[in-house]
C-alpha cells in the first residue's frame, strides 16, 4: 500500500505536532451517538452482518480524512493512501483474536472476504496481525453495553494508530437506533475538526452502502 512522507517543518500544524508529542497523554477522543436505523434495516433485508457493515462504513469514513491516515514513524510523519482494519473477533472460549481486513472494494466482495477472514480468525484465535500494523485502524466493539464514554489502552509516545469502537445500539424516544461510536487518535496528528469530519463521513458512507451498493 502506498504512502508518502509529510513535511511537518512546513506544515500548518508543526507547532501543535511537537507540543502534543511532548505530552504523556497525547490522545484525543470523543463518543457520539450515530443513527444507524437505516443501516440496520439494510442489513436485515440483505442478511449481512451489521458488525461488518458498520466496520466497513467506519473504515471508509476514516480514510476520507487524510489526518487519520497519518502515522508517526521515527519522529517523522507518513500518510498512507488507504488503511485497513484490525478488529477484535470473539472466539468460543471467551477470548479473542485480531482479524485484519481491507475495505476499498465492492461491498459484495468485501463481505465475502471478511466472512472468510472471520472464520480463519476464530480457528486460530491469534493476536498477531497478518499485515503492516502501522497502517491499520484498531477496531473493537462492546455490543453488550450502550455506553456514553470509553477509555481505551494505548502504548503512549508516538504510537499513533486511530482506534474506532462502538457499543450496543438502542432506540431513542423516536424509535431511531442510536449507536455509541468512539474515535480515539493521536492529538499530534488529529484535531477536533478532523474528528468531526470522520463522523460526517460515517453518515455519507452509510448512505452510499445502503443506496449505491445495496
Amino acid at each position: 500500500m502506498g504512502w508518502r512522507w509529510i513535511d511537518m517543518e512546513n506544515d500548518p500544524r508543526r507547532v501543535h505536532f511537537e507540543y502534543f508529542r511532548s505530552l504523556p497523554n497525547n490522545q484525543v477522543g470523543v463518543t457520539v451517538n450515530v443513527d444507524v436505523t437505516d443501516l440496520h434495516a439494510f442489513c436485515k433485508r440483505s442478511g449481512a452482518s451489521f458488525y461488518l457493515a458498520f466496520m466497513h462504513v467506519a473504515a471508509l469514513a476514516a480514510d476520507g480524512v487524510p489526518e487519520l491516515r497519518r502515522r508517526i514513524r521515527e519522529g517523522r510523519v507518513v500518510e498512507y493512501d488507504a488503511c485497513g482494519t484490525s478488529h477484535v473477533e470473539l472466539v468460543a472460549d471467551g477470548s479473542y483474536g485480531y482479524c485484519t481486513l481491507e475495505h476499498h472494494m465492492p461491498w459484495a466482495e468485501f463481505l465475502e472476504r471478511a466472512e472468510a477472514a472471520r472464520r480463519r480468525c476464530r480457528e486460530q484465535a491469534s493476536i498477531e496481525e497478518d499485515a503492516d500494523v502501522e497502517r491499520l485502524y484498531f477496531v473493537t466493539s462492546l455490543p453488550w453495553l450502550h455506553y456514553t464514554q470509553l477509555i481505551q489502552p494505548t502504548a503512549g509516545g508516538d504510537e499513533s494508530n486511530p482506534r474506532i469502537s462502538w457499543g450496543k445500539f438502542e432506540p431513542d424516544s423516536a424509535g431511531r437506533l442510536q449507536l455509541p461510536v468512539t474515535l480515539l487518535a493521536h492529538h499530534g496528528l488529529v484535531d477536533g475538526l478532523h474528528i468531526a469530519r470522520f463522523y460526517q463521513n460515517v453518515g455519507v458512507e452509510m448512505e452510499s452502502l445502503i443506496h449505491a451498493r445495496g
